[in-house]
């Protein structure tokens, strides 16, 4: 008993760079895109069009997508209603390109997300930013935890990252795993239409003694950052434009490799497997609430 995963075209928005081992065992990955490049510009538009259908299935419970399916523009009009203010909100925006990259890439199938259970625009809800189960190909299960951070640095946004998973694994403050988990339990009858597949989650979540598979706990986050672009660059033929950009984000990714490593030490979590994509952004703050803007106008 599978769930399906949303079918879209998001990943036709990106380039993607490369694939880092962050530790020596090749248990956790780093995925560094870029958007595709137009002019010399990231292209924005793109994304923007990418997002709507993503949008819909990340913040809306898969029963409502079920009674509205056959209205797309009130369907539409739902989602768009469970995003905070624009000029406000701040983290949004990189809960959403987590959630699409865990579904697109590493195909693992949303469980829950924080957005479809607030009831109202301007209402914040604790915890992880989404909830997703990963089969692995020994017939295993991951339970991924979503965690999300746009923020101008890129070391500090990994650093906040791992500062905030942590203190979600030892349930520091009003959320953690096990909140998490009750919480999928209490609503899962709005993610799942059958028997055989609200059965199948709760198995997942809970384990119990005749399953024939192990589950572990494991970690997906994205980080958003700014990179700067002098105008001499800008003036570059379009392919050398391309590639200096390609090569100057995989060159400061590259090193922040050990970072990661030291964080995932230092808190203790090399139990986990952690599933990294990283995404620079120019003028990170106009940019992300005009793209915020532009998918919930």
């Amino acid at each position: 008993m599978e769930l399906s995963i949303s079918d879209n075209d998001f990943l036709d928005a990106f380039d993607k760079i490369n694939t880092f081992d962050v530790d020596t065992h090749g248990k956790n990955k780093l995925d560094l895109f870029v958007l595709k490049i137009n002019a010399n510009e990231f292209n924005y538009q793109n994304l923007q069009q990418k997002l709507l259908e993503p949008m819909a299935n990340y913040s809306l419970s898969r029963i409502i997508k079920e009674q509205y399916k056959n209205k797309p523009m009130e369907l539409s009009k739902k989602a768009r209603e469970k995003f905070i203010d624009h000029s406000n909100n701040k983290g949004e925006l990189g809960e959403l390109l987590l959630y699409c990259f865990l579904e697109s890439h590493l195909k693992a199938p949303k469980i829950l997300s924080k957005l479809e259970l607030k009831t109202s625009r301007n209402m914040y809800v604790n915890g992880a930013d989404g909830v997703h189960y990963l089969k692995l190909k020994n017939g295993d299960y991951q339970l991924i935890f979503g965690e999300s951070k746009i923020e101008k640095q890129l070391t500090s946004g990994l650093t906040n990252a791992f500062k905030s998973i942590n203190k979600f694994k030892r349930e520091v403050g009003k959320s953690g795993i096990n909140y998490e988990k009750s919480l999928i339990s209490d609503h899962i009858s709005k993610e799942t239409f059958s028997d055989k597949e609200k059965k199948f989650i709760e198995n997942i979540i809970y384990p119990k003694k005749e399953n024939n598979f192990e589950v572990d706990d494991a970690f997906g986050i994205f980080i958003g950052y700014e990179i700067s672009i002098s105008d001499n660059d800008k003036a570059l033929l379009n392919q050398d434009f391309r590639n200096k950009i390609k090569q100057k984000v995989e060159q400061e990714v590259y090193s922040k490799l050990r970072h990661i490593e030291s964080k995932i030490n230092d808190y203790n979590l090399q139990g986990h497997n952690f599933y990294i994509y990283v995404l620079p952004f120019t003028e990170l703050d106009k940019t992300r609430k005009s793209i915020t803007k532009s998918i919930t106008s």
